[in-house]
């Protein structure tokens, strides 16, 4: 295992168990652990082509309803309740989710690929690129359809905010969306014409449609936010991927109205 598969895999464990000590886990949990570790099997030991895509059908399924909470036995700590960051703001509250960081973990054990070889410099030059860019066109979108306002901000709840956001949301997000997500549709279509593009669109549709529950504004400002993250991931691998990711994320939540202005 690669070196930046162990940190990912580290730092997914350390996101885990912090969430881990502020909720508890359930007998039904068993089942769910048994079929992502059949998933895995399916995927990561099998050459057959029939076994791989049920190993990845069963994945897919299992990952939504992890990313949406509906698999029992997972009780999730409320670390933030209803709080009001600036006066305008909706009330926000955040839970430390002890089921979607399992996306990320079946990912860096069972998918090696989505870990694309690229130097650390590289990396760094792509987010230097991405991250300001990717944030200043979401954010100028965000106040143009009056949805934030100029709000800077350091609140006592940034610390846990900023633990959960880069551990818990953009690693696993962008582990499922980029890695495995894009870099599967790369794989799967390299003989299309520009494949690459392609499938680095389809991420980013896919991306905005999981945040379809926000409104249509949210939807469209994430299908933008995952053309950064995307190209950040195409150019830079998942580190510059992350950090634009958390980066926007931090920005977002430390100058500007978080998570929303009330309506």
């Amino acid at each position: 295992m690669s070196a930046l598969r162990w940190a990912t895999l580290a730092l997914l464990a350390f996101g885990y168990c912090i969430a881990l000590s502020y909720g508890q886990l359930s007998l039904p949990v068993v089942i769910t652990f048994g079929l992502l570790i059949m998933a895995g099997i399916c995927v990561s030991h099998f050459r057959h082509r029939a076994i791989h895509v049920l190993g990845h059908a069963l994945f897919i399924a299992l990952g939504v309803g992890l990313a949406s909470h509906w698999l029992p036995g997972f009780f999730s700590a409320r670390a933030i309740s209803a709080v009001r960051f600036t006066p305008e703001a909706a009330p926000f509250s955040m839970y430390l989710n002890l089921d979607k960081p399992l996306i990320g973990v079946w990912i860096v054990l069972a998918c090696p690929w989505v870990f694309t070889a690229v130097a650390l410099r590289r990396s760094l030059l792509t987010a230097s690129l991405t991250l300001p860019s990717t944030t200043a066109v979401c954010l100028a979108t965000a106040v143009t359809l009056g949805l934030v306002g100029w709000a800077p901000k350091w609140p006592e709840q940034t610390g846990i905010w900023a633990l959960n956001n880069l551990l818990l949301v953009a690693l696993t997000e962008e582990l499922l969306f980029r890695g495995y997500l894009q870099g599967g549709l790369t794989r799967l279509l390299q003989r299309v014409p520009h494949h690459q593009t392609l499938a680095l669109f389809i991420a980013s549709f896919l991306f905005g449609l999981a945040h379809l529950g926000g409104g249509w504004q949210w939807m469209a400002l994430a299908g933008l936010a995952g053309i950064g993250y995307g190209i950040a991931w195409r150019f830079g691998g998942l580190p510059a991927a992350v950090a634009t990711h958390f980066g926007l994320n931090f920005v977002h939540f430390s100058l500007f109205t978080y998570p929303m202005f009330d309506r």
